[in-house]
């Protein structure tokens, strides 16, 4: 990882894409509930809150293994907000 500035956009840009995704799924699907996908929605801010507060968190001893599981996060909490926009129904 390059640096905190690269993170914070990585998460910005993650998590944006999913919202984005769900946004597109209820202009593409006028005709069903939206309750689901603006769940998906809360959850991504939720997420991005999370990870920036970790981002942001000055008092970590080992700051690259730090990052790295701030990382892993985001990828772990991404696939599973995606997997629930493609089972969105």
């Amino acid at each position: 990882m390059a640096n905190v500035r690269d993170l914070k956009k990585d998460i910005n840009f993650v998590l944006g894409d999913i919202i984005e995704a769900v946004y597109v799924w209820q202009y593409t699907n006028t005709d069903k509930d939206v309750k689901q996908s603006e769940t998906i929605i809360d959850e991504a801010i939720s997420t991005f809150d999370t990870l920036i507060t970790k981002v942001n968190n000055k008092n970590v001893e080992d700051k690259k293994a730090h990052f790295k599981a701030i990382n892993q996060e985001l990828e772990t909490e991404g696939r599973a907000l995606i997997d629930k926009i493609n089972n969105l129904s």
